[in-house]
């Protein structure tokens, strides 16, 4: 478990690991960045109460560089990813691994349950689990078992995943797509399993929203160029939205018709929108027109403009 200013979710983290019922031995690694609140104590009680969690010193902080520190500090077969803030459902880590077992591959992991506490984090999480909103990856808005490109968090044969060289440490984000990519190069199997789900708490302002979607659009440009041949059509779309509405925009002052681009992608928003508050209450319609655009055009943004 990668840690950084965590102080407020950390235990319960923990809490939830080590109340699995998984009926081997669990060996719980947590790998402390510079936190400036007081992550660090709740760390140190936490190693003082349980003998089966340790740490390890994260000076950079950076998620990829605490994973691999984590890793090489336990020897267990199986590396069960959690992040700080996750709570893992009973159950998870058994079913886990037997679905690991079961069909042989090297990562085996389920859905990211969106779940907001606020309108605007209820409206997220609609558009986070909607094929509109992500785009259709099967850990976002689920679907039948099987082999696929990427799961949430992931639940890792050791051995697979040090002979490929763990999480590559330059990337700050994306770090987990691009390890399936190596792993599925060197010939293993990403198993998606619908039934393991794990809650996960969406950005609470449009802010932060387009801050991180920026950033996930920018690290899957970078991550793409490493590897050419993940690219998958639905990671072309945002881009290629936004440089036609950019560029019927610009032309609308001679070419007037063009203007037909930026409608149509407005009345897919407001039909969706329409549809998805529909069947839930609790998204507001103004919030949901907002977050569409939002993660859409800001992660376009950062695959265009971002890192060189």
């Amino acid at each position: 478990m990668p840690v950084l200013n965590e102080a407020e979710h950390l235990h319960a983290a923990v809490a939830a690991i080590l109340a699995q019922d998984y009926p081997g031995q669990l060996d719980v690694c947590l790998a402390l960045g510079p936190s400036v609140d007081t992550t660090d104590d709740v760390a140190h009680r936490l190693t003082v109460d349980h003998p089966s969690v340790r740490t390890v010193a994260n000076p950079s902080g950076r998620t990829p560089s605490g994973l691999n520190a984590a890793i090489r500090a336990t020897h267990g077969e199986v590396v069960v990813r959690v992040d700080g803030h996750a709570l893992l459902p009973l159950g998870y880590v058994t079913r886990a691994v037997r679905t690991l077992r079961r069909t042989g591959a090297v990562n085996v992991g389920g859905t990211q349950r969106a779940v907001g506490t606020t309108p605007f984090e209820h409206a997220v999480a609609v558009a986070m689990s909607s094929p509109f909103g992500m785009g259709g990856a099967k850990f976002h808005t689920g679907g039948t078992e099987g082999p696929t490109d990427t799961v949430y968090l992931g639940v890792f044969d050791r051995h697979a995943i040090e002979a490929v060289g763990l999480f590559d440490e330059s990337l700050i984000r994306n770090q987990d797509y691009e390890l399936n990519v190596r792993l599925r190069k060197a010939g293993g199997v990403i198993w998606f399993d619908p039934e393991l789900s794990v809650d996960y708490r969406p950005r609470p302002t449009v802010s932060k929203l387009a801050r991180q979607f920026f950033e996930y659009g920018a690290w899957k440009r970078h991550v793409l160029r490493l590897h050419p041949g993940s690219v998958r059509p639905r990671q072309l779309v945002p881009p290629v939205a936004l440089m036609s509405i950019v560029a019927a925009v610009v032309a609308s002052p001679w070419l007037p018709w063009a203007l037909v681009v930026p409608a149509a992608y407005l009345a897919a928003i407001v039909t969706f929108t329409i549809g998805l508050a529909r069947r839930d209450r609790r998204a507001r319609f103004m919030s949901l027109c907002l977050v569409f655009p939002t993660m859409h055009m800001s992660w376009a943004a950062g695959f265009l403009v971002g890192r060189r």
